[in-house]
C-alpha cells in the first residue's frame, strides 16, 4: 500500500527525514509514533501530496484512495448526517446522475455500482458512525453552523470513516473526543477494513486498534510489530543490545590501542602496530540510540488539610438562573482521593471542574471546604490566555513577585522548563511546553487539590508517563478529566458519572464502564429498532438485491485473496530455498540482504493477505 524508499525530507534547513526506508501492506493498522517535534505531521503531508521530498521516494498503490481529516472543520447549513454522507463523493455523484440519466445501459451500470458501493445502505451507516462519536439521532439533523469547532472536528472525523479510504490517515483524532468516543473509535479502527496510519500519543488506542507501531526517530523510520506495550518492550531490548555492542568494541578498541602503544616503536612489532592501526581506522563505530525520553516533572507538595476537603449538600450549578447544567449534588473529596469524572462532552464534566476550583458559585444547596483550601485548576482553554511575547520566566515571575529569579527559575525547573526553554517566548515553544508551563503555573501555590481537565492533548506518550509519575508522588487530591483511558486508569481510583443532569458515584473500574457503554448503545439500537417504519416490499427486494451484491464481491474477494495467499507462499518458499543454499553465502554481500529483505516483505504481504481471507470467509459463514 505504501512504500517509502531512502527518501530525505528538510524543512526550515532541518532534516526531518534522513534516508528514510519502509514498506507498509495492504491492510496493515499503523500507528506512528516518535518525539515531538521529529516529523510525524510532515510525513503525512508527503503521502498525501501535500509536499515532496527532497531524495528518494514515497509511493502509494496506484489507484488507492487516501482519506485524512479535513484542516478546516465543517461548517454551513447542511445538517451533520448531509455532511458525513456528501464525503463519499462518488454516491453522491451516482445519485445525481441517476435523476437524469436516460440511457437504460447506463441507469443500470448506476444502479449495479450504487449496491456495489452499499449507497442504500449509506445513511444508516453514517448515523452510526455519527452517533459513536457523541451524536444522537436530533443533534445529526442540526446544521454544522450551530456546533463548536471542537464538534465540527467531530463531524470531519466522522467524513473520513464514512468515505472509507484504502489509505485512513488520522493525527491525533483523540484530541477532538472525550473518552467514551474514543474508545469507539478503538472499536471501529480495529475492525476497518482497509490500511490506517494513526499519529497518536494515546497507548490504549495504540494498544488496542493497530498491529504495528512505525517509530520516526532521527530522521529514521523502523516499523515493529504489535502495539505501543510490544514496540516500548522492543526497543528497550534494541537500546541494551546496542549499549553492549558499544561496550563490546570499545573494549576492542583498548586492546588494539594497548597493543599499538606498546609495540609501535620495536622494529619487530612495527608491521603488526601498524595493521593494527589501520584495523582501528577502518572499525566503524556502534550507531549509538538517543534515547530522548521527556524528563519527569514534579508538583509541589502542599501543607497538609483535616478531612473532607469539600462537601457539596444538594448543590445545583450553571450558568443561567433557573437553569442549572447539574443539580442534586451530594459528594465528598478527601486529601487522597483520585477522581476521574467520566461521561460525553456536554454533560457537565467542566462545570463541575469550575465549580470545585471556585469558577462557579452553586446556585442552590451548599458547597462545604476549609478556609486554606488552594485548588489548582488545568484547562485547555488557558493556552489561548498566554500572553504572547512573554518568556515562561514572565508568566511566572508575575505570580511569585517578591522572590528572588533563582527561586522563581527553580519553580519551572521540574517541569522541563530550566535554563533557556524559560527565556523563550511563549509563542516559541511547542504545545507540550506550553501545556508544562500551565502545569507549572497552576501548581506554584501548593494547591490541595489538582483539577486537571484534559491535560493531555499537547504531552506525547513520555511526558504523559511523567504526568502519571507526578501525580502518584503528589500527596493531595486529584480530580481528572480525560480522554485518554490509560491516563484514567493509571490515576483513578474512584470513578464518578456525570449523566442525567448530576454526578454520581460509578461502581466499577474502566472495563466496566466499556460494558456499560456497550449495553446501553445495544439498547439505544434496540429502541431505534422498535420505532423505525417498516420497509415496503420494494424497499425489502432492494435491500435483498444489495445484500446478494455484497455477499458475491464478498466471494470473489476471498477467492482472489486465496489466490494471492497462494502465489505469495510459493514465492517465499523460492526465496527460503535460495537463502538456505550455501553458495549464496559465498557470493555478493548485497544479495544475501536482497533476499532477506524480500523474504521480510513476503511474510508481511503473507500475513495481510491471510487476514484479508478470513476476514471474507468469516462474513460468508455467517450469511451462510
Amino acid at each position: 500500500m505504501l512504500q517509502i524508499d531512502d527518501m530525505t525530507y528538510r524543512i526550515a534547513g532541518r532534516t526531518l527525514l534522513d534516508g528514510a526506508t519502509v514498506s507498509i501492506p495492504a491492510g496493515y493498522k499503523v500507528g506512528l509514533v516518535g518525539p515531538n517535534g521529529a516529523g510525524k505531521t510532515s510525513l503525512l503531508r508527503l503521502i498525501t501530496g501535500e509536499q515532496s521530498p527532497d531524495i528518494g521516494n514515497l509511493e502509494v498503490r496506484r489507484g488507492a484512495r487516501i482519506g485524512i481529516v479535513a484542516q478546516e472543520a465543517p461548517g454551513g447549513s447542511k445538517s451533520l448526517l448531509e455532511t458525513v454522507l456528501a464525503a463519499d463523493t462518488e454516491r453522491a455523484s451516482l445519485l445525481e446522475e441517476s435523476e437524469s440519466a436516460t440511457d437504460p445501459d447506463r441507469i443500470s451500470e448506476i444502479h449495479t455500482r450504487l449496491a456495489d458501493i452499499g449507497a442504500h445502505s449509506a445513511p444508516s451507516r453514517a448515523a452510526a458512525i455519527l452517533a459513536g462519536l457523541g451524536f444522537d439521532q436530533a443533534a445529526q439533523e442540526r446544521p454544522c453552523s450551530e456546533y463548536s469547532g471542537g464538534w465540527r472536528m467531530r463531524v470531519a472525523i466522522a467524513s473520513v470513516l464514512f468515505s472509507e479510504p484504502d489509505l485512513m490517515l488520522l493525527d491525533e483524532p483523540t484530541n477532538h473526543l472525550d473518552l467514551e468516543a474514543t474508545m469507539w473509535l478503538e472499536g471501529y479502527l480495529r475492525s476497518y477494513p482497509h490500511t490506517v496510519l494513526i499519529v497518536s500519543h494515546d497507548r490504549d488506542l495504540l494498544n488496542r486498534s493497530v498491529g504495528h507501531i512505525l517509530h520516526l526517530d532521527q530522521g529514521k523510520l523502523v516499523l515493529y510489530s504489535g502495539g505501543y506495550d510490544k514496540f516500548e518492550a522492543a526497543r528497550i531490548e534494541k537500546q541494551a543490545q546496542q549499549r553492549k555492542l558499544q561496550e563490546k568494541q570499545e573494549a576492542q578498541r583498548q586492546h588494539i590501542q594497548a597493543f599499538v602503544d606498546r609495540f609501535r616503536y620495536k622494529a619487530s612489532k612495527a608491521r603488526q602496530a601498524q595493521s593494527r592501526l589501520k584495523m582501528l581506522a577502518r572499525m566503524q563505530p556502534v550507531a549509538s540510540l538517543v534515547d530522548q525520553r521527556t524528563p519527569s516533572f514534579r508538583f509541589p507538595e502542599p501543607v497538609s488539610l483535616a478531612p473532607p476537603l469539600a462537601t457539596f449538600d444538594d448543590v445545583a450549578v450553571g450558568y443561567e438562573e433557573d437553569n442549572p447544567v447539574l443539580s442534586g449534588l451530594n459528594l465528598r473529596i478527601d486529601p487522597d482521593d483520585r477522581i476521574a469524572l467520566l461521561g460525553p462532552n456536554g454533560n457537565g464534566k467542566s462545570t463541575f471542574a469550575k465549580l470545585l476550583a471556585g469558577r462557579l458559585q452553586p446556585m442552590a444547596g451548599r458547597v462545604v471546604a476549609p478556609s486554606k483550601l488552594k485548588t489548582g485548576y488545568f484547562a485547555q482553554h488557558q493556552l489561548d490566555e498566554l500572553t504572547f511575547g512573554d518568556t515562561a520566566l514572565d508568566h511566572m515571575r508575575r505570580l511569585m513577585p517578591d522572590a528572588m529569579i533563582s527561586a522563581v527559575r527553580a519553580r519551572l525547573g521540574p517541569f522541563g522548563l530550566a535554563q533557556e526553554k524559560a527565556d523563550v517566548p511563549v509563542e516559541s515553544l511547542s504545545g507540550g511546553e506550553k501545556a508544562r508551563l500551565l502545569l507549572a503555573l497552576m501548581s506554584h501555590a501548593a494547591p490541595q487539590v489538582l483539577i486537571l481537565d484534559e491535560p493531555t492533548n499537547h504531552l506525547d506518550i513520555d511526558a504523559r508517563e511523567a504526568l502519571v509519575h507526578a501525580v502518584s508522588d503528589y500527596p493531595g487530591a486529584v480530580l481528572l478529566i480525560s480522554h485518554d483511558p490509560h491516563l484514567v486508569g493509571l490515576i483513578a481510583e474512584r470513578l464518578w458519572l456525570v449523566a442525567d443532569g448530576t454526578v454520581k458515584t460509578f461502581d466499577g473500574d474502566l472495563d466496566d464502564y466499556r460494558q456499560f457503554l456497550l449495553e446501553q448503545r445495544r439498547a439505544a439500537g434496540r429502541e431505534n429498532g422498535k420505532t423505525a417504519p417498516k420497509q415496503n416490499r420494494k424497499e425489502q427486494r432492494r435491500a435483498a438485491a444489495q445484500a446478494r451484491a455484497a455477499l458475491s464481491s464478498m466471494r470473489t474477494q476471498a477467492k482472489q485473496a486465496e489466490a494471492d495467499l497462494k502465489r505469495l507462499e510459493a514465492e517465499k518458499q523460492k526465496v527460503q530455498a535460495l537463502l538456505a543454499d550455501p553458495e549464496v553465502y559465498d557470493g555478493p554481500s548485497d544479495r544475501v540482504v536482497e533476499l532477506t529483505r524480500k523474504s521480510g516483505e513476503l511474510s508481511a504481504a503473507i500475513e495481510a493477505a491471510e487476514k484479508l481471507w478470513l476476514e471474507a470467509q468469516e462474513v460468508l459463514e455467517a450469511a451462510d
